[in-house]
């Protein structure tokens, strides 16, 4: 099994979402964050005031899917999160040793 962290443009959370559905996707975790990479210290106006941002606003998707279909999963969220500009996030994938559904006690594949 393994566990998908992407950290993704906010308005592209939908298009992502949708994308994920229709490749088998059953569930994942939305977290509204903030962070920077390598656009950090840049400057932006808004109503007519320059201002420094530090951090930009993000969503971190959390999905954990068996080892079979974490490529697709990962090249779907690349597919569909992509805009060509700086800022479009970044994925990470890491093994999941366990998992275990707390309603009816089921673990690893049959928790997903």
């Amino acid at each position: 099994m393994k566990f998908i962290i992407a950290a993704i443009k906010p308005f592209k959370l939908e298009e992502v979402r949708q994308a994920l559905t229709d490749i088998g996707v059953r569930g994942m975790m939305v977290t509204e964050i903030k962070g920077f990479g390598s656009q950090s210290g840049h400057t932006e106006i808004y109503r007519g005031a320059e201002y420094a941002v530090n951090f930009v606003p993000k969503v971190k998707l959390e999905i954990a899917v068996s080892s079979a279909m974490a490529d697709d999963v990962v090249e779907t969220i690349r597919k569909t999160a992509k805009t060509d500009k700086i800022g479009d996030g970044k994925i990470f994938v890491l093994d999941l040793q366990q998992a275990v559904r707390v309603r009816t006690g089921d673990t690893d594949a049959d928790a997903l």
